[in-house]
């Protein structure tokens, strides 16, 4: 059974990648992954603010547990449950090293999920991910 790792963020392109995944690997083991990138809770000038982080935190944790839900009811047409994962740290060395740590056999991910300045200021994570990945990435754009 292969093993296969999508990084879901809430875009337009991550919902496409699982869509892509369910329907050419449903039989195999999915799991989906949120990065919570802890640099964005300093991008703000709220960030300044006493208990701004724990707060920004717990809001972030909510916000993957929402995507968790929808990419659940997306799996759900398929006949196929997922696993899901919450980590902490830069998206595209968190994905890749989980991958590694976790013996994934393939990265199936959206060809951008920011957009405007913060896809700038940050980079590209799909580029990134593919260039370090020590298994298959497959974009899906």
């Amino acid at each position: 059974m292969t093993r296969i790792l999508v990084p879901v963020d809430g875009s337009e392109q991550s919902d496409d990648a699982l869509e892509y995944a369910l329907e050419e690997f449903q039989s195999d083991d999915i799991t989906v992954i949120n990065v919570i990138d802890p640099i964005e809770a300093g991008y703000t000038a709220q960030a300044t603010v006493p208990g701004y982080s724990e707060e920004w935190y717990e809001q972030a944790e909510e916000e993957a547990k929402t995507l968790f839900e929808e990419a659940q009811d997306t799996a759900d047409e398929y006949g196929v449950t997922l696993d899901t994962v919450t980590e902490v740290g830069r998206p595209s060395r968190t994905i890749v090293s989980y991958a590694e740590e976790n013996d994934y056999d393939h990265i199936i991910m959206g060809s951008h999920g920011r957009e405007g300045i913060t896809r700038v200021l940050l980079g590209s994570v799909a580029e990134s991910v593919v260039r370090r990945s020590s298994v298959p990435v497959t974009i899906v754009r």
